[in-house]
This record gives structure tokens, sequence and C-alpha cells, in this order.
């Protein structure tokens, strides 16, 4: 049971983190040159579209460590699919360990942050970070459903799905336990 928004957003990072690895594994069923073809994505291809994913989680982490962060939607930052998926998950992983060293007073303080044109805006870090956490689904949303145009599996990556998951694995860990 979450009781405070740290525990709220670890627990969403471990939810993006699992979404990710279900989409990834259904990616896995297409042919590789596929990810790099355009399927009418406002990236253009479901390989930009995870870059996406990797540039903004850069992005708003430096923000919310207080830093300036920019970034360039434009241009792909991990061209080998294969670095793009460790490195996405890697540093989502590593922003779950930053977010268990935050106090809870933090996730109330608004941040400062810059947008790309200059202008300064102001949101409560809880905002923010359900912003990013929302924006990882609004994107993912996306790849499946040009996924499974493409023939692939159609991924179940809905929130739920994620805590039958966890609940599943819970119970397989204190059967093992007890024998």
């Amino acid at each position: 049971m979450i009781t405070d928004w740290r525990q709220h957003f670890i627990r969403q990072c471990d939810y993006q983190l699992w979404a990710n690895q279900v989409l990834f594994d259904s990616l896995a069923r297409l042919h590789p040159d596929t990810l790099t073809q355009p399927q009418g994505l406002h990236f253009g291809t479901i390989h930009h579209t995870m870059d996406h994913l990797l540039v903004v989680l850069r992005l708003w982490a430096a923000r919310l460590r207080g830093e300036e962060g920019s970034a360039d939607f434009q241009r792909i930052s991990e061209a080998d699919w294969q670095t793009l998926k460790h490195t996405l998950q890697h540093e989502l992983r590593a922003f779950r360990h930053w977010l268990e060293l935050q106090p809870e007073s933090s996730f109330y303080l608004s941040v400062r942050y810059t947008r790309a044109g200059g202008e300064v805006h102001h949101a409560a870090m809880s905002d923010l970070l359900t912003h990013l956490m929302t924006h990882f689904a609004h994107h993912r949303g996306q790849v499946s459903a040009a996924a499974t145009r493409l023939g692939a599996p159609a991924p179940e990556m809905d929130f739920i799905y994620f805590v039958r998951d966890m609940e599943r694995a819970a119970r397989e860990a204190q059967a093992q336990q007890q024998q």
C-alpha cells in the first residue's frame, strides 16, 4: 500500500520499467528493420519514439535535480536499438534510486524549469512526476498500436497487469520460502 508520494512514484517507476519490458518483448517479434521505418508516429519511427522517452527522462531528471536541462527531440540520442533499450531501463532505475533519496516534503515543492523557447515555468514536483509517468504511457501506447498493426502481439501494459504480475511474483516467492 502506498503511504506517501515518494512510495507512489517509486512504484510508478517500477511500473514503467515493467511496461517498457513488456513492450520490448512484443517488439522483439518484429523484423528489426521495422523499428526504424516510418510508422506515422509523432516521432516517425518506433525507435525514435522510444528514444524520445530516454531524452525526456534525462530532461526531467535534470530539471527535478535543479539543473538546466535541454533536449533535441529531432535527433536520436541512441542509434543502436539494444543500447537504447538497456540505457532507457538503466537510467529509469537510476531515477528510481534518486527518488528513494528524496525527502517526502520535496514532492510538494515547486520546481522552476525553463522550456526550450526560454519560457520559465513552475510546478509541483509531484505534478511533474505525474506528467513524466503518463508521458511514458502515452508514447508506449502509440508504439504498441504501430507494433500490433505490423503483426507484433498486443502487449498488455495496463497498470493493473503490473499489479497482478507483482502479486503473482510475491506469492511464488512466498511459496518457495515455505518449501
